[in-house]
């Protein structure tokens, strides 16, 4: 089968052979040739984006007082959990605003429990919501790469609660680790439901490929222009 964007149902696939039924259980996505590429890309990205990455980080000191990086737990290849690094995009008192609105807020309780994002966050400041229009929010995961924890091209990060949703999906999840971008933000990114995201990674992480991962990070150029982060 030729390298094609399919969007039969509701989950479109970025190219890629489907394996035949005997080869659809999970395998290990952390080849050498991968882990190569990924040390190459994230350090390049680093000395690359470096000016980007310190007027993040002073925008941060300046505006939004606090830590410049949020670290949240997050389950990664083989189950093993990491600190996942964003720049802080949200205010201090982040947990008590959301507590707050899910309490009162039906619909967006509702929005919570479907994809576990919110459109209007009371949560995210200003300089956050530019940064995560931008994807900027996502840079220091670069630096998750070179430790190891993430991979360039994988699943989205999940919580352990986030992981339980992914029921007999959850072998191909944890046969990959977490990319900084992936199928599912490709295919429409925060717009995309909660299992429309598990399928995408539970495809990515059976029919993985250096020629799909590089298909990914292509589509990831055009994405990043697109208003699906928040």
């Amino acid at each position: 089968m030729a390298n094609v964007v399919d969007t039969r149902g509701e989950l479109p696939f970025i190219s890629a052979k489907r394996r035949s039924p005997a080869h659809v259980a999970p395998r290990p996505v952390g080849t050498v040739v991968k882990r190569s590429v990924d040390l190459v890309l994230a350090a390049f990205g680093i000395l690359l984006l470096s000016p980007l990455l310190l007027l993040c980080c002073s925008a941060l000191i300046l505006f939004s007082p606090g830590p410049v990086l949020f670290r949240h737990r997050r389950v990664g290849f083989n189950g093993q959990t990491f600190d996942c690094l964003k720049f802080r995009t949200m205010a201090p008192d982040a947990t008590e605003r959301l507590q707050r609105l899910l309490e009162s807020d039906p619909s967006a309780a509702a929005e919570w429990k479907a994809t576990r994002k919110l459109r209007a966050d009371p949560r995210v400041t200003l300089l956050g919501a530019a940064l995560r229009r931008s994807s900027l929010d996502e840079l220091p995961q670069l630096f998750n790469v070179i430790r190891g924890d993430m991979s360039i091209v994988g699943p989205r990060p999940v919580t352990e609660e986030e992981l339980a949703r992914y029921a007999y999906k959850v072998d191909a999840y944890l046969a990959c680790r977490p990319g900084i971008t992936g199928l599912w933000q490709v295919s429409g990114r925060s717009t995309t439901t909660y299992r429309r995201r598990v399928a995408c990674d539970a495809f990515y992480a059976r029919n993985w490929s250096m020629v799909l991962d590089t298909k990914i990070m292509l589509a990831t150029i055009p994405a990043l222009f697109e208003d699906a982060a928040y």
